[in-house]
């Protein structure tokens, strides 16, 4: 058996589901694509990924607006990847969002940031520099 990343697809709930679309385009500096759901139940709107590239590393995901489930913190975070996570932090609060807490080591890790996005929910940032 092949060793795999843990993680393979993420949601990210959401109450307003265009405020954080606007949210996230802005911080990651890119365009979230519409899918569909299967169930008719949720809206969702994919970060970019390669999902035939699996085993690549990194997972898929999106910002969903389902019945099911709430946005807040307190829960899992989830830590997208930069080349330097002090870019993306910069752009939270132009987003309308929160730095939590900025840009820190976590030694041989590299850096991490901690941000609050505009359904508040907690999210961080990570890169080597």
């Amino acid at each position: 058996m092949t060793k795999m990343n843990a993680v393979g697809w993420f949601d990210i709930y959401v109450e307003d589901l265009d405020r954080a679309v606007a949210f996230y385009e802005t911080v990651l500096g890119t365009k979230l694509e519409a899918m569909g759901d299967p169930t008719g139940e949720s809206q969702m709107m994919s970060v970019p990924a390669d999902m035939n590239a699996y085993g690549a590393g990194g997972a898929g995901g999106a910002l969903t607006k389902s019945p099911h489930a709430n946005p807040g913190i307190g829960g899992t975070i989830i830590y997208f990847m930069a080349e330097d996570c002090a870019v993306q932090e910069a752009r939270v609060a132009k987003a309308a969002g929160i730095v939590v807490r900025p840009k820190f080591s976590i030694g041989e890790f590299g850096w991490i940031t901690l941000c609050q996005d505009t359904e508040g929910n907690m999210f961080g940032f990570n890169s080597m520099t």
